[in-house]
């Protein structure tokens, strides 16, 4: 019994002491994010700060733009952040300008373009591009984002399917609010953008991707900032986004992870 008595008090001693010394190393990661991997992070991070130890304080914003939010915007305030997570060109843009640690960049995941419609609306034909083009010529108002994927739609894919003329009146791009909810609200009879942003919006129904030759895949990408106080923290986290213990909550959101091997 004493020996028993013993090994408690002994194991109890490494349990205390193993949880003083996680709390000692427990750190603050400030994430600056933009909308394509949000849903899959916020889900991820609950286990993360279980097993490091560690606390996340997530910001959200565009990865582009001059809105009030956009990530670039929030560096200029001088906002606190340790990681970033989004549009890989983007991130890079913010490489180039020595803001993010060149040999900190992870690319995480590919990002897809989707089409929603309000639910229980008819769901348009989208199996081929000449379909979708029938689609958004049919439709009384379309709405795309002010991110990655609305440029594309708006400077490229309408071009593309040559009905740029024909969409300048009827499709708006929306600032700052997922495309989801305007299309929720039936402020617009379809929306585009990119599928990951859409799966958690109630009240839509997505119809399904762009087809291939008119997609556009988007690739999120993490890395440090310049000035993080906590890099090796902020280092944590983006192996973990990477790890294979993130992957299916990632494809569940709408995404396709990128193998480490793929990573710059």
């Amino acid at each position: 019994m004493k020996l028993s008595a013993h090994l408690r008090a002994l194991a109890l001693g490494v349990a205390t002491t193993l949880a003083l010394t996680i709390l000692a190393s427990a750190a603050d990661v400030h994430v600056m994010i933009s909308g394509g991997l949000t849903a899959a992070v916020k889900a991820l991070v609950p286990d993360y700060e279980r097993s490091s130890g560690n606390k996340v304080i997530l910001a959200f914003g565009p990865s582009m733009g001059t809105t009030t939010n956009a990530i670039p915007m929030r560096l200029e305030r001088g906002e606190p952040a340790d990681v970033l997570i989004m549009v890989g060109y983007a991130l890079g843009d913010l490489i180039k300008a020595g803001k993010v640690k060149a040999d900190s960049r992870v690319d995480l995941v590919n990002s897809p373009i989707g089409i929603a419609v309000k639910s229980g609306s008819p769901h348009p034909d989208i199996a081929t591009s000449d379909a979708v083009k029938r689609a958004l010529l049919a439709a009384k108002s379309v709405a795309y984002s002010d991110s990655a994927s609305g440029v594309y739609v708006s400077t490229e894919m309408f071009d593309k399917l040559g009905i740029k003329d024909q969409m300048k009146d009827k499709a708006k791009m929306i600032p700052a609010t997922p495309v989801g909810e305007i299309v929720a609200k039936g402020e617009a009879e379809l929306g585009l953008q990119q599928i990951s942003e859409l799966k958690p919006v109630k009240g839509i129904d997505i119809v399904g991707p762009l087809p291939a030759d008119i997609q556009k895949i988007t690739v999120f990408s993490a890395g440090i900032v310049s000035t993080s106080k906590e890099p090796a923290a902020g280092e944590t986290l983006i192996r973990y986004l990477s790890s294979p213990a993130a992957r299916k909550t990632i494809v569940d959101s709408g995404l396709d992870p990128i193998a480490p091997a793929s990573t710059k």
